[in-house]
Order: structure tokens, then sequence, then C-alpha cells
């Protein structure tokens, strides 16, 4: 027990410098682009999935929070929304870059990410315009939310800029050690080549798991497909359906601010049955990164 302790909080410190770099580089460009960039997306109409696909790989905090508050406000499409949400990544890309995944390795995996949420979401808004004519919204109907509680930060020059990376580095860094401990202990009680057996051996079941862990509202989910996948407990696939679905606090905002929940509630299913399809089309073709 003492020996796995000491493994992860030295594996995790490891992480500390390459994950705060990541996140202040972040945090800048979200606080010189955020506004423009959701401005840009509530004007690009029939285009939305296409944009909307493009600025959900930029690792902005809380964009996906956004794109459901301009969803809320009759400003995007179904469609649109649904395709940021299959783009984001959430702490994916942080702990790639801070494990030294090649960069070709990640560049094909948000390239697969853009093209399930381009199709996915022109998909899903043809379907909705040939079934019937699109409820009307109004930006009145758009009730206040909170984000990632790190947005009061922004606007305040370098040094909110530096606690708002140092935040997000430490909490990141806490669920990454929590999730280290605990995948230690699975796979010493277990066996990593019993988990990846098992998992290899009923390919529609971990899709189908993966894609639900993804819809964990919260970047721990990113967090844990990420390490799974690093780990060779899960497979390209598996990551895929699942990192697909997970649209970090996305869902939560769009609970909160959007009506009515009927609505909500189909969307996540569409969602989540879309990580499960993509997910299965790469299992099926034996498609890798």
């Amino acid at each position: 027990m003492t020996a796995i302790f000491l493994d992860a909080v030295i594996d995790t410190l490891k992480l500390i410098p390459f994950l705060f770099v990541t996140y202040l580089i972040m945090e800048a460009f979200e606080a010189r682009t955020a506004d423009d960039t959701s401005q840009m997306l509530a004007k690009v109409g029939p285009f939305g999935p296409i944009v909307g696909a493009g600025v959900g790989l930029i690792p902005q905090c809380g964009f996906s929070a956004a794109a459901s508050s301009l969803f809320a406000g009759g400003l995007i499409s179904p469609g649109t929304l649904i395709a940021v949400f299959l783009s984001t990544s959430d702490e994916m890309l942080p702990i790639f870059l801070s494990e030294h995944v090649a960069l070709s390795t990640l560049g094909r995996i948000l390239a697969a990410k853009a093209a399930i949420a381009v199709i996915t979401g022109l998909v899903i808004d043809m379907v909705i315009k040939l079934l019937k004519p699109k409820a009307p919204k109004h930006i009145h109907d758009l009730c206040e939310h909170d984000h990632c509680g790190c947005e009061e930060d922004h606007g305040g020059g370098f040094p909110a800029i530096c606690r708002a990376a140092l935040k997000h580095t430490l909490n990141i860094t806490l669920f990454i050690f929590i999730i280290t401990v605990a995948l230690a202990f699975v796979v010493e009680g277990v066996g990593s080549n019993a988990i990846a057996n098992f998992l290899a051996n009923r390919p529609a079941f971990g899709v189908c798991l993966s894609a639900l862990i993804g819809l964990i509202p919260n970047c721990a989910a990113s967090v844990m497909l990420t390490q799974l996948y690093l780990s060779r407990l899960i497979t390209a696939a598996q990551m895929i359906a699942g990192l697909s679905v997970g649209a970090g606090v996305g869902l939560l905002v769009l609970f909160r601010t959007n009506r009515p929940m009927k609505e909500n509630i189909i969307l996540t299913l569409v969602l989540y049955g879309a990580g499960v399809a993509w997910g299965l089309l790469f299992e099926l073709l034996h498609l890798s990164f």
C-alpha cells in the first residue's frame, strides 16, 4: 500500500509543471478570445456544426457551458450544440501533453473528434429540419449560470490568469492522484491483463461503459478515461466513445438553463448514442491512433 501511494505521489508531482504551463497558455488564450469565439458561433447559421466542432477543440475552460447557454438562448442549433459537446476534450489535452504523448498521435485523435462532431452535428440539424420546424427560442429565456468557477479570475491581467491556471492545476492534480491510486489498487488486485482481456472480449460493453463514464458532468470523467487509455486498460475505440460524450460542465449548464426539460433529456440521449455508435464503428474497423 505504501509503495502504491509513493509511486502515485511521484508520478503525479512530475505532471504538475507541464499541467501548469498548459493551463497558463489555455487561460491566457481564453481571456483574449472567449467572447469573440462565442459571438462567432452565434452568427454562423447552418454552418454551426462545422464551426462548433472547430471551436470545441480549442482548450477553453467552460466553452461547452457557453455553448449550452447560447443554445438555451436560441442562438445556435441542436446540431451545433452536439458538435461542440462531441469535439470538446476537457482535460484530455493537458494530460496527454504532460505525459509527452506524440503530437502526431494527439493530432489524429483531435482530427477524429472534429470529424465525428461535424458529421453528427450536420446530420442532427438535417433530421430536425426534415421532421419539423425548429421551435422558437429567445435570448430572454436564458437564465444566469456559473461556469467552471474560475471566470471571476478572467479580465484581471496576468496575475489573475496565473491564479486561474494554478486553480486548474491543483484541481486536476488531485483528480489524477486519486484516480491513479484507485487504478493502482484495481490493477494490483485484479491484474492489468485480466482487465484488458475482460474489456477486449466485450468490446460493445466497454464502449457503452466508457460513454456512460463520459456523461459524468465533471472533469474527473475525462481524467479517468485518459488515464485508462494511457494505462492501456481501454482501447482507442472505448476512449473515443467516452471522450466524445464528455462535455465537462456543459450538460449541467444545459439542464440548468434550457427548457423544456424533455429536450435536455433527448439531447443527452442523442449525445450518448452518438458516442456509442462512433465507438462501435471504431471497434468494428479496428481503428487506432
